[in-house]
């Protein structure tokens, strides 16, 4: 039998790689893990979710404080947003959160850390740091980094992008965001709300593209109405520096051409796999411009070398991540056979308010050819909602012709949180019925979870058949206001 110098090599230390570090050494596999970067914590923690969901909350705060009078309380002078404020914020929370993904943390579990840049050798071996180290089986987790368009001169003007925006020496005055993304449509509000002029720039005539047309233009809209311009179905023709100020010129739809300035250019238009300069060739790992070619174990090519997170191509968060990472450890290190399934795959945008999803929605039910049906109840019913005074917005609950659930759709104050109630249900089997009969605290938001199953049953249970026939047994007699 080949000796190994460990059982199991990760290259990148994100979610999916740290998730598969941790299980794997304390499976008792001689562990090893490999990141490029001088810290544990991929993306997410350094300039993804931590980094932005702490700049959407402090933009949250700040817009309530500058309309407190919408909740009965008097009007205060507001004072202007110093970023450098903002930016220490953000950084003490990842500090906080760096101490859990502390290379003695995982040292203390087993695993062994490296810094550098891990090229293959051959489909067992990495050169780092000027060494060759082998492993039994080798898992690719490198992430992903923003995609750059080629537009003309956009490479010798700057700009910024999700590794940036969050370490800022100042707010900018205004601001252009090209792509119109969970990522940029997040910030377009946040730094809107924070005293930006944002305007998003957005090739097709959507924003949130994966998301039914409904909800997403209520999204827009309400993001208009606080202040952040749009241009869909714009094509972006060429940009200028101009030293203070950057110059983009669009071509609408209808081929008018338009020129729009501002500070700062932000570039959120997706991502793209960190897989060159790895040597996947020389491991005969195959892999296109989406990402790994991975099997439904996330094997790739070569059955001991796995993908996990954004490498894999489907869905770029930091909880698919975590979840691959599971799928890999169980198939690698406990050998049985798991694949990964994303039937029911939650995920969430956090603008205010909230679009969370699990499942299909009506897009992808129509792209998909089902016979479907969809059950909606408004957040201008829930009191707790209203109390709030946060009305806007709704939950879709989309069944197939066999009336069982596809998927469920939240617009709405916390839809984060309530889509939780229906990851629980939908991996669990939870029957409708089950869902219905709960019984919610008053007054909550979570009610409205079981308001639109009581939609779906209240035409069933309230049939003018079942009237007949309680009228039949029990001599009911109808109405008592005409």
């Amino acid at each position: 039998m080949s000796q190994y110098d460990y059982d199991i090599g990760i290259l990148g230390g994100g979610s999916a790689g740290l998730t598969i570090a941790a299980g794997a050494a304390q499976f008792g596999a001689k562990t090893l893990l490999i990141d490029k970067e001088d810290k544990l914590g991929g993306d997410c923690l350094h300039y993804g979710c931590v980094p932005s969901k702490t700049l959407i909350k402090i933009a949250h705060v700040y817009h309530l404080m500058k309309n407190a009078s919408q909740f009965g309380l008097p009007r205060h002078e507001i004072l202007p947003v110093d970023f450098r404020d903002v930016s220490n914020r953000i950084k003490s929370v990842i500090a906080t959160i760096q101490k859990h993904d502390s290379v003695e943390r995982f040292c203390g579990l087993g695993a062994k850390i490296e810094f550098g840049n891990a090229v293959f050798k051959n489909e067992h071996t990495v050169s780092l740091n000027g060494k060759d180290i082998t492993a039994k089986s080798w898992v690719i987790a490198t992430g992903s980094s923003p995609a750059i368009p080629k537009v003309d001169e956009l490479e010798q003007t700057p700009f910024i992008t999700n590794r940036d925006i969050f370490y800022l020496d100042s707010l900018p005055k205004s601001m252009i965001v090209l792509g119109a993304g969970p990522i940029s449509t997040e910030m377009a509000q946040a730094f809107c709300r924070l005293g930006s002029k944002v305007t998003v720039i957005q090739r097709s005539g959507q924003i949130l593209g994966k998301e039914d047309n409904d909800m997403a233009d209520s999204v827009m809209l309400n993001l208009s109405a606080e202040g952040v311009k749009y241009y869909l179905n714009t094509a972006i023709l060429s940009v200028k520096d101009l030293g203070i100020e950057r110059e983009i010129t669009v071509k609408s739809k209808d081929g008018t051409a338009e020129v729009i300035r501002a500070e700062a250019i932000l570039v959120a238009l997706g991502r793209e796999p960190n897989l060159k300069g790895l040597g996947l060739e020389n491991a005969g790992v195959e892999y296109d411009g989406k990402g790994l070619k991975l099997d439904s174990r996330l094997r790739t090519s070569q059955k001991h070398i796995y993908g996990a997170g954004d490498v894999t191509g489907t869905y770029q968060f930091t909880h698919a991540a975590g979840y691959e990472g599971g799928v890999v450890l169980t198939n690698a290190i406990l050998h049985l056979p798991r694949k990964a399934d994303y039937t029911f795959f939650p995920w969430c945008t956090y603008t205010d308010p909230e679009l969370a999803n699990i499942g299909m929605n009506e897009t992808a039910a129509k792209e998909a050819g089902l016979n479907y049906a969809v059950w909606t109840e408004e957040f201008k019913n829930n009191d707790r909602g209203l109390a709030e005074g946060e009305g806007l917005g709704r939950i879709k609950l989309v069944l197939d012709e066999k009336e069982k659930p596809l998927g469920v759709q939240i617009l709405g104050l916390h839809a984060g949180e309530l889509i939780g109630e229906w990851v629980a249900a939908l991996n669990g089997g939870v029957k409708l019925s089950a869902l219905a009969g709960a019984v919610h605290p008053y007054p909550t938001l979570a009610e409205i979870n079981k308001r639109v199953v009581g939609n779906y049953f209240s035409g069933k249970i309230f049939s003018d058949k079942v009237k007949k026939t309680l009228k039949f047994f029990f001599s009911l007699r109808g109405r008592a206001c005409g």
